[in-house]
């Protein structure tokens, strides 16, 4: 048997293949959510926090020789390249009032506040996307009002399409409690004490300031 050491994103998948299961197959086989193992096909080079992995090697165990067979062939090859613009996420700049929407992400050791966001899949709607990965996230229900623009991240790579929405109804709470810490509305205001200013796409804080 193949001994994974660390499980990055790029092994979590490959055993996801070995085991020949789909992404809501697998998020359901591990006790994860469809969105978790999105962002681990985002992310092939992200290192699993501990209980992560503890899940990981649990279903590796228990997969049998036939999948840890196959996954072993899998890992040995060098990742395929992945071209940015073949990845897509949707983020929603949710606004209540004079407030916006947060969300606390772990990762990589740290944690980061970031707006609500999910990755499109092909032939997916990115404004769909946005409003319903904002509610499986945080239990919000918002409605959008427009598109303040995409570009290719600076630290993901990916192609990031931005949404400004408003607030419909529900109240702000951590529905994503594996990948998220918090969740919660800050003053437009004090936005930049939770992300660093030069980190906003700048068409979000000409949004802000236009609506204040």
């Amino acid at each position: 048997m193949e001994i994974v050491e660390t499980w990055t994103g790029r092994a979590a998948c490959l055993l996801q293949q070995a085991m020949r299961l789909t992404n809501e197959a697998f998020a359901e086989h591990l006790g994860v959510s469809e969105r978790t193992v999105s962002r681990w096909h985002s992310a092939p080079g992200m290192v699993h926090r501990t209980e992560v992995q503890q899940i990981l090697d649990t279903a590796y165990e228990q997969a049998g020789e036939t999948v840890q067979r196959r996954f072993a062939l899998l890992l040995r090859p060098p990742a395929p390249r992945v071209e940015a613009q073949a990845l897509r996420v949707a983020i929603a700049v949710v606004l209540r009032g004079t407030d916006v929407l947060l969300v606390c992400r772990r990762g990589d050791g740290e944690l980061r506040w970031q707006f609500p966001a999910g990755m499109v899949k092909p032939g997916a709607d990115p404004s769909t996307v946005a409003v319903q990965e904002t509610h499986g996230e945080t239990g919000v229900h918002c409605t959008v009002r427009e598109q303040l623009g995409e570009r290719v991240h600076p630290v993901t790579g990916v192609v990031a399409s931005y949404y400004l929405a408003d607030h419909l109804a529900g109240e702000a709470t951590n529905r994503d409690p594996l990948e998220n810490v918090d969740v919660t509305w800050v003053p437009r205001t004090a936005l930049t004490r939770f992300i660093p200013a030069d980190q906003i796409f700048p068409p979000i804080l000409s949004a802000l300031e236009a609506t204040v």
